[in-house]
């Protein structure tokens, strides 16, 4: 840590480490031993500190400490700036203050030299210091007025000097006057469809710019034109039940605002004049009768009513003494009495004024009555808040809440601070200071519990015995490490340290607790890299013991105790270690798969990277996965630790697997690493074994492709119904008839029951397809190999001379006859069987 230091300032270095065994603590100042370095006197070593006393310019310099054992060293660097420096004001130049009247005003005067300036205050042309009522000067130089009034308006001259020399700075302070609402707006009853109008006028500061805001109901005034807001008044035009509510006028500057509030209720129109319900009219005729030393009469007529009873009388009053302008609530009493018996305190100047109360709200105030002064008294209370704490280990702070004017009941006040120290001292310190709200007692012993009280006191008196407060004077650094300390280790995760507490006069402060270092020295497994991260774990209280969670398996760690308080840690306990047990391991560092081929894959891994104790072995889990990510039967398999790559055999081509891989202790098994991938689809090596980012889409359970079918299939049934509809409605033609028809008897055909042959073509084109043709009419001929005339043609066949069989050709597929002129050709017949068996 750097040291600044003014000249002829003390100051001291102090050097603190641990460790077995205890280091040792050398001094070097800027690089050379401090042993053989320049002399000073100003300077002195002990053990792991030094100390300056009265440092003088040109002692600047950086100091180095070097704490080492037989197994290392540490170095640590500090500078020391003696550094001088004349006064600087920070504070802007000609700052202006503004503050409202009878409230607090705060001017800064921010400095910076060495030695630290002291700051004086000056006002206007005035050669005295601006010191006691009603000036507090703080320690950071700020100046404060409790009550500024208007004559505390002007010039303020801050002065800060050390002993190289002196700088200044002029602010400013204007006092505004305070911004009052003087006549607040009344309750109203407005029949419907009425005017309404709320006054509300403000008094303000005359250089403040003031803004007015009326508010209904907490918020914005409806956005309607029958609203019109004035500089002191609200109109409302045409009222209706809507406009029934709660008005608020808000006067604003930039320094304070006031407010005032009324309430409007809208009624129906009624034939006869509605009775108006308003709040009183203020009293009158304030006068002061049985004036006594701490008490007054006063009495007063009240005003009208306005048809609602008055409740009661609110009596106030204003101390132009110590709180001009502002009014307090002093009593109040029915509204059946005109008169009340005051008690008052010493050393004010009240003015009363009267409010009355009804049902509507409170009247306007009365006009102030004559003014009353109480002559002072000795203080009838002491300070509260008093309190006792050091700020450093050798000194007492105490402290209370300063009192108001009104509560000293006379002029200079003071206080007397009284301090012992507690079960030791029978007889009081005592010392009177005005102005302050503290005082430093110093020279007193580390952490000492003292009592200490505040009496006010006054130019007529002392106030009453005060209360009395125990406090302790500072804290240091504790002196003692925790003995005892041991660890019992309960899994590979968890372990409890416990420890003997120091004795509390060691503490030296109160007690905040225990605190924990540890950290992983190192992992038992040679695998595993060697870090070193501390860890604090913070044990509030006066605890022996505490829990040190969330270690890493299998691993060496070393801690220490370390008590502190208020002020710092006390030295560490030494440094003990423990080894924790095996865990399960880390998940495996990668999963891979490669080689794939129709029927295969390869699976490549990496050990854990936290493998927590020794590896047993891996597990290895497979199932097949279908386009409907619906899971197939697991395999399982158990692998050496030993091994790194396996290959799977017997799988299905073209399928997706999904694999679960992990690694085991013996402790269990570590976190699963899960992989997808899918085997070769065919042999020209398209869609190898990858990891599946994305799943494979089957055409088939496509709803474009089932819709596709559909139509096809709908499409071919349309076809075959047309095809069917067709040849039943297609005509037949007989041969019989068309026999009938030539006129050539050598061409009358034979008869059905002749069981002659059908039509038959003698031309190369008109030859019959192999195979049978069924006949026009339907009858099918039976296939026989007999050559009987009576089988083609009956006896009524006819023969040439030579015996031949003249109609042989008489049944062709095709007749020519001639006509009129034209050719016909008969037509075949309209149902072919074999086209029709093409679509059975």
């Amino acid at each position: 840590m750097n040291l600044v230091l003014a000249p002829r300032e003390k100051g001291q270095l102090i050097c603190r480490a641990s460790g077995t065994p205890k280091p040792t603590i050398n001094w070097a100042m800027n690089g050379i031993p401090i042993e053989n370095s320049p002399e000073d006197p100003n300077r002195k070593v002990e053990g792991d500190t030094i100390i300056f006393e009265e440092v003088q310019t040109g002692s600047s310099a950086v100091y180095q400490c070097n704490a080492s054992n037989e197994y290392g060293y540490l170095l640590s660097n500090a500078f020391v700036n003696v550094l001088s420096e004349t006064p600087r004001v920070l504070t802007p130049a000609n700052k202006v203050y503004q503050v409202i009247r009878n409230n607090h005003a705060l001017l800064d005067c921010s400095s910076f030299g060495s030695p630290i300036p002291k700051i004086t205050w000056f006002k206007d042309s005035q050669s005295s210091t601006l010191e006691g009522d009603p000036y507090l000067l703080h320690e950071n130089g700020t100046l404060e007025i409790y009550v500024a009034q208007a004559l505390n308006s002007g010039k303020y001259i801050c002065v800060a000097r050390n002993t190289l020399g002196i700088a200044e700075n002029h602010v400013y302070l204007e006092v505004k006057e305070p911004t009052r609402i003087l006549k607040q707006p009344k309750y109203k009853v407005a029949q419907r469809n009425r005017n309404v109008v709320f006054e509300c006028k403000v008094k303000h500061d005359p250089t403040l710019i003031p803004i007015m805001i009326w508010l209904k109901d907490n918020g914005e005034l409806p956005d309607d034109e029958r609203f019109l807001v004035d500089s002191d008044s609200l109109t409302i035009t045409d009222v209706t039940e809507n406009d029934a509510g709660t008005y608020t006028c808000i006067m604003n500057t930039s320094l304070d605002h006031d407010s005032a509030s009324a309430e409007l209720t809208v009624v129906e129109a009624t034939p006869t004049p509605a009775v108006i319900y308003e709040q009183p009219d203020p009293p009158t005729d304030l006068e002061l009768t049985d004036m006594k030393p701490r008490s007054v009469q006063l009495t007063w007529i009240p005003g009208d009513e306005h048809n609602s009873p008055i409740h009661k009388f609110v009596i106030q009053y204003t101390d132009s003494l110590h709180d001009h302008g502002h009014w307090h609530n002093l009593t109040h009493v029915p509204g059946s009495k005109t008169t009340a018996h005051l008690q008052l305190s010493p050393y004010v100047h009240y003015t009363f004024r009267v409010l009355a109360l009804n049902a509507v709200g409170l009247s306007d105030p009365s006009n102030p009555s004559h003014m009353y002064k109480t002559n002072p008294a000795a203080p009838e209370e002491n300070p509260s808040g008093v309190k006792g704490f050091g700020t450093e280990h050798d000194n007492l702070m105490i402290l209370w809440k300063p009192m108001s004017g009104l509560q000293a009941n006379g002029p200079g006040l003071q206080y007397k601070v009284m301090w012992r120290q507690k079960d030791v001292d029978k007889n009081w310190t005592s010392v009177t200071v005005a102005n302050v709200s503290k005082f430093m007692v110093s020279g007193t012993p580390t952490f000492t519990p003292y009592e200490v009280k505040v009496q006010a006191i006054n130019n007529n008196g002392i106030g009453p015995d005060p209360a009395v407060v125990t406090g302790h004077s500072g804290e240091d650094l504790p002196v003692q490490a925790p003995d005892i300390v041991q660890v019992l280790v309960l899994n590979s995760t968890l372990a409890e340290v416990n420890w003997e507490p120091v004795p509390p006069k060691t503490v030296r402060g109160h007690l905040k607790g225990y605190k924990v270092y540890y950290w992983r020295e190192r992992s038992l497994h040679k695998h595993n890299p060697h870090r070193v991260e501390q860890q604090l774990l913070t044990f509030s209280g006066n605890k022996s013991h505490g829990m040190l969670p969330g270690l890493q398996p299998y691993s060496l760690y070393l801690f220490n105790v370390r008590v502190y308080n208020g002020k710092g840690e006390g030295p560490a306990s030494s440094n003990l270690q423990f080894e924790t047990p095996e865990g399960v391991p880390g998940r495996p560092s990668f999963l891979r798969i490669t080689n794939s081929n129709l029927d295969s894959l390869t699976l490549e891994w990496g050990p854990p990277n936290d493998r927590n104790g020794h590896l047993t072995g891996y597990t290895l889990k497979y199932q097949p996965v279908n386009n409907s990510n619906d899971l197939g039967p697991m395999e399982e398999l158990a692998l050496p630790a030993n091994k790194t790559s396996i290959t799977l055999p017997n799988l299905k081509y073209s399928t997706r697997y999904k694999f679960y891989f992990n690694a085991k202790t013996g402790q269990g098994a570590g976190p699963v690493i899960t992989e997808e991938a899918v085997t070769i689809m065919d042999e020209a090596g398209q869609n190898q074994a990858t990891t599946m980012p994305s799943r494979q889409v089957d055409i088939a359970t496509q709803g474009w492709f089932i819709g596709l079918m559909c139509a096809i299939a709908l499409l071919i049934l349309i076809l075959l119904i047309i095809c069917f509809i067709k040849r039943n409605k297609g005509g037949k033609y007989p041969v019989k008839e068309k026999e009938d028809a030539h006129t050539d008897p050598e061409f009358q055909p034979m008869k059905e029951d002749d069981c002659t042959f059908g039509e038959y073509s003698d031309t190369e084109d008109h030859k019959p397809l192999k195979g049978s043709r069924t006949p026009s009419n339907g009858t099918v001929h039976r296939d026989s190999s007999d050559d009987s005339l009576v089988d083609y043609g009956g006896g009524d066949g006819q023969f040439n001379e030579d015996g031949s069989f003249i109609g042989q050709y008489s049944g062709k597929s095709s007749i020519r006859e001639t006509a009129g002129g034209h050719e016909r050709s008969e037509a075949p017949s309209p149902v072919n069987t074999t086209t029709m068996n093409s679509f059975v």
